[in-house]
């Protein structure tokens, strides 16, 4: 219920919902509106409830400045602004609330330097300021507050050094200034604050190095973060005397020598840091310090890569803590075994020893570890088999042995690890047969990674099963056989490597399927027959081997064959054509001998070369007369583009006289059918609704801007039709590929699938792999197109799903032709100055009349991005009075991400995954929406270019 309902004359302000009033004087005392969705700006009347102590309007969609007559609120003891939209300075007049003892402005767009004059505020206790634009440098007169506990100013762009006066600050408890641009040195003083305990830096440019006393100075200290600046120096030792120490973060720093053992006496350690800095030497027990932290029983996290650390792992690591979930020493100089006894660590979910010496064989009790979801021993130099037991982590997703020693088979056990998307066991000794239980995992997805090994026999047939897998490296091992046909079922593939084998046969037709192919190479194998035509129709195919076979016949022609340096066919001396480049022979027959032509033979070539000649005047006379009457038939349809000859008469049969049952959708300019073909080829018929204004100019935008351009997330159009209908009315319709899975707007808002009446929802695995397939097609249409195209329409509804959740970008009827790069609008396109698009994912300066522009779409793509992580429509009612979808992800990023996300998305991903894999969840939402936020910003020079968000979008998906 709305919290004002109650606010009306039939009650006493005191009983309104959020309001107290003192006993004695009945005057408002709090005004506490937390949560309460309201919006609008905070009334300069305010100043007039001068009784107030409390105002809490935290958690709402307040806009506009604070105003200055708050400073008249003298009682005022509690300021709480949180999470909201509000703008500006803070104003100065606050100074004059001397009786303010919590001030809470985080999270909102406040602008411009702290107030010097708050340090006129005696009686503060807690200031929070975080996420905000401030900037600047921290206030001196702060150290004046000598009654402050909390200062926290995390995620602004404060410069500058940190004041030596915040050393005053003796009742300081927690000092936050993580995520600025602070630089210089630690002020010594800091060190004496012997009440803090949480001393918060990280992501700064802060130097110097730690004061050897820092834990006798510090004996509270429980916190203490200040990863990811330039410090150097030592680990001091005395930091095991801050016995309360739970999270101890020095990681990307420049320290050097070691880790003190005796932190081994910080009972409560739960989290230490050290990665990424100059640890270690590279000498001989450098590791040692481990077995004193076997007395750290809570510890959960150990992460000590990127470091020079050598020596060798202790058996001690096995008696760490049971509740360790991440272990790390990758990229040191680790030599020796793992230790046996590693199986005793049933709490971790990660263990990384990459990039080290390591030698000696996989315990078999890794396979204890059944939480396990990351492993990762390769680059080292480890022997023997690899454990079957490792079957039993069910919970794996990334296994990394690659550029080790490894012998034996590759266990068939892995097909219990039914969560398993990358497996990387290139570069060693294995042999044996690939187990067809591994390539039937579907999970696999980004790379299966079995080259330079000594694998033997057929690639199995149930690599079909691989749908969605990326990348598949099966080369340099002595396989043989011919190439299954169920390959072509892997039409997620991006790369294929099976070189240097021993295959035979010619290449499946089933290989055509493999639309989004960038890199092929077959090369060193024993394959023969033609060099099937369908590489020369893949568009993103950039590299193609075939070098060293025996091919033979013609060379297709076109893409990927008309450019040398992506094409190597050398070694297969069967060939011939191709273009000039290539050197091949020519394709064309030797005539025979005149002197061995009898005349029987010569009369009946003759013969053949007449009837041949009559056939062709023959037919050329029908084809005129076919065209004569053509053109006098006004029942025939006028195709824009002749790649499907189709009339009037065809598509009312193929949509059943244009059913309400075959009706899947309704747009701005006309309806969309559900049909089938003689052929029994399914497509989507958008037949134009004339009647509309812009209808006629949308038919001819969509089919010039569909008719050159051919990408596998765009929708393909088959064929137009212009005609007239059998009433004599002016007809036209846009046959396109239909697209069972319907449209990501049905996805996103449907909550029950018609067909199956159960409830659905995308994953974030899904989600992301969506909005980078639509970021792909909007790339290529402003960046590799013959003439940049603006779509001009980019929403949910737009973008369609095939069987595969892959998706295709359509409705071009709004689209825009741009005559160069710098994305200006030909004339004839806009002559309409009025909106471009869809309101809520139309950029703001459509709605003033500009052109439309490169950077119009991204604002639309990056309203989609925050649509589809959020499941929020940015026209959904809760968007007024300022607040927009852009306004809210930019209030919320960072700390209060899980609050703005899908919930089905949030919930989805909870049952799907261990708990301690839903932090790297969370950082993926968070980065998604950092794109999405950057692409919508108000102003078009201030916005993302879409390269950029698909360069990231890709990197995403590699990380996650």
């Amino acid at each position: 219920m709305d919290v004002t309902t109650s606010w009306n004359e039939s009650l006493h302000f005191c009983l309104w919902k959020g309001v107290s009033c003192s006993p004695q004087h009945q005057r408002v005392s709090i005004l506490n509106l937390n949560s309460q969705g309201l919006s609008g700006s905070i009334s300069p009347s305010i100043a007039n409830l001068s009784f107030l102590r409390l105002l809490d309007l935290s958690n709402n969609s307040f806009r506009g400045v604070v105003p200055p007559e708050i400073g008249r609120l003298s009682r005022l003891q509690r300021v709480v602004l949180a999470n909201n939209s509000l703008t500006g300075p803070i104003p100065v007049n606050l100074s004059s609330c001397f009786n303010l003892r919590i001030l809470h402005l985080s999270r909102n767009n406040f602008t411009g330097h702290i107030p010097a004059e708050f340090g006129s505020m005696s009686n503060l206790v807690e200031v929070y300021l975080d996420r905000n634009y401030f900037e600047g440098p921290i206030p001196d007169s702060f150290g004046n507050i000598s009654s402050l506990k909390v200062l926290s100013i995390q995620g602004n762009e404060m410069r500058r050094r940190i004041p030596e006066s915040i050393g005053q600050l003796k009742s300081l408890n927690i000092l936050n200034v993580a995520d600025n641009s602070l630089s210089g040195l630690i002020p010594s003083s800091i060190y004496n604050l012997s009440y803090l305990t949480t001393l918060f830096m990280r992501y700064n440019q802060l130097e110097g190095s730690l004061p050897w006393d820092i834990g006798l100075t510090l004996p509270n200290i429980q916190v203490f973060r200040i990863s990811a600046n330039h410090l150097s120096g030592v680990i001091p030792v005395s930091l095991s005397n801050a016995s309360n120490l739970e999270f101890l973060e020095l990681s990307v720093n420049k320290f050097s020598g070691g880790v003190p053992a005796v932190l081994g006496n910080l009972k409560k350690l739960s989290w230490l840091g050290v990665f990424g800095n100059n640890l270690g030497k590279g000498q001989a027990n450098e590791l040692s310090f481990i077995t004193s932290l076997v007395n750290c029983s809570q510890l959960i996290e150990l992460n000590l890569d990127g470091n020079n650390f050598g020596g060798q792992i202790p058996s001690s690591l096995a008696n760490l803590s049971t509740h360790l979930q991440v272990f790390g020493i990758s990229g040191n100089k680790i030599s020796g075994g793992i230790p046996s006894d590693i199986g005793n660590l049933i709490g971790l979910n990660s263990l990384s020893m990459h990039y080290n010496q390591l030698t000696g064989t996989i315990p078999e009790g890794i396979g204890k570890l059944y939480k396990l979801q990351e492993v990762g021993f390769g680059k080292n130099k480890l022997s023997g088999e690899i454990p079957s037991s490792i079957g039993n982590l069910t919970l794996l997703n990334q296994l990394w042995l690659e550029q080790n020693n490894l012998q034996g088979s590759i266990p068939s056990s892995l097909g219990n690890c039914k969560n398993l998307f990358l497996l990387r066991l290139y570069n060693n000794e294995l042999n044996g047969t690939i187990p067809p239980e591994l390539v039937s995992l579907p999970s696999l997805s980004k790379s299966l990674d079995l080259d330079q090994n000594r694998l033997t026999g057929p690639l199995p047939m149930e690599v079909g099963n691989l749908k969605t897998l990326v990348k598949l490296n099966v080369s340099h091992n002595e396989l043989s056989g011919e190439i299954p046909s169920s390959l072509g079922g892997c039409t997620s593939l991006q790369y294929l490597y099976m070189d240097h084998n021993y295959f035979t046969g010619q290449l499946p037709s089933s290989l055509s399927s493999l639309r989004g192919i960038e890199e092929v190479d077959l090369s060193h194998n024993n394959f023969s027959g033609m060099i099937p035509k369908y590489f020369s129709t893949f568009p993103f195919l950039v590299q193609l081997n075939l070098s060293f076979n025996d091919f033979q016949g013609d060379v297709p022609v076109g893409r990927v064959f008309s450019n040398v340096t992506a094409l190597s066919l050398v070694g297969n001396d069967k060939l011939c054509g191709g273009i000039p480049e290539l050197q091949l022979p020519s394709c064309l027959l030797k005539k025979p001998g005149r002197k061995n032509m009898s005349l029987p033979l010569k009369l009946t070539i003759s013969l053949i070369f007449g009837l041949v000649g009559l056939f062709l005047i023959l037919f050329a006379v029908l084809f005129y007369c076919f065209k004569m009457q053509r053109k006098r038939s006004s029942t025939k349809s006028s195709l824009v583009d002749p790649f499907m000859k189709i009339s009037y008469g065809d598509l009312l049969k193929a949509t059943d006289g244009f059913s309400s049952g075959n009706l899947i959708g309704i747009g701005s300019f006309g309806s969309v059918y559900k049909g089938v073909l003689e052929d029994q080829i399914y497509v989507a018929v958008k037949v134009l609704n004339l009647q509309r204004i812009g209808a006629s100019k949308s038919f001819f935008s969509e089919c010039k801007a569909l008719r050159n351009i051919r990408h596998r997330n765009l929708v393909k159009i088959l064929t137009a039709c212009s005609t007239v209908d059998y009433r004599g009315n002016e007809f036209k319709a846009l046959v396109y590929e239909f697209m069972p899975n319907k449209s990501l707007e049905a996805w996103l808002h449907s909550p029950l699938d018609e067909e199956q009446e159960q409830p659905r929802s995308l994953s974030l695995c899904q989600r992301l792999n969506i909005i980078t397939d639509v970021a792909a097609a909007v790339d290529y249409l402003h960046n590799h197109c013959e003439l940049p195209i603006i779509h001009c329409d980019i929403k949910p509804s737009n973008v369609l799903l095939d069987d595969s959740m892959t998706a295709h970008l359509g409705d071009f009827g709004l689209a825009r032709i741009t005559a160069d790069s710098n994305s200006e609008v030909i004339s004839d396109q806009t002559s309409s100055v009025g909106l471009k698009g869809t309101i809520g994912y139309a950029a703001p300066e459509y709605g003033m009349g500009s052109k439309a522009t490169k950077e119009g779409d991204v604002y639309s793509f990056g309203i989609l991005l925050l649509h589809v992580f959020t499941g929020k429509r940015p026209t959904d009612d809760m968007f007024r009075d300022g607040l927009n979808l852009h306004k809210l992800v930019q209030m919320c990023l960072d700390e209060n991400v899980e609050e703005i996300v899908d919930p089905t998305l949030v919930l989805g991903e909870a049952a799907a995954e261990p708990r301690p894999h839903l932090k790297g969840i969370n950082e993926c939402l968070i980065s998604l929406l950092r794109i999405g936020e950057a692409c919508s910003r108000e102003l078009p020079r201030d916005r993302m270019e879409i390269h950029d968000a698909l360069n990231h979008l890709l990197k995403l998906k590699t990380m996650f």
